[in-house]
């Protein structure tokens, strides 16, 4: 089951992130973005956060799952879902925790 166009759209909406959170479709799915860091990915319409040290302290008690099937786990966000500021603060302790993408290499024209 492909995640719907709404849960994206109510997952944005609780963070109330405009200009910082961001999301790309991909396969049916989609992966949420804070900075240019994928941050989190909604599959199945719920919504699994990368897993970090400080999402761990904020969430307490972390309930880890895969988003799809040979994926690393994740922590799987359900009553967070509705607490604006907790998602919010999650979100963002997830970017900080996270590395730089890797800047990506410019492709070569076929010649």
């Amino acid at each position: 089951m492909a995640t719907e166009a709404d849960f994206i759209d109510y997952v944005r909406e609780q963070a109330d992130m405009p200009g910082t959170l961001t999301h790309k479709k991909m396969f049916g799915e989609y992966a949420l973005y804070v900075d240019g860091k994928v941050v989190a990915l909604a599959c199945d319409n719920s919504l699994y956060l990368k897993p970090t040290e400080a999402a761990r302290r904020l969430l307490g008690e972390v309930v880890e799952a895969s988003p799809y099937p040979g994926a690393k786990p994740h922590f799987l966000i359900d009553e967070a879902l509705d607490d604006s500021e907790l998602l919010r603060r999650l979100l963002t302790a997830t970017a900080a925790g996270l590395p730089a993408p890797k800047p990506r290499t410019p492709k070569r024209s076929k010649r």
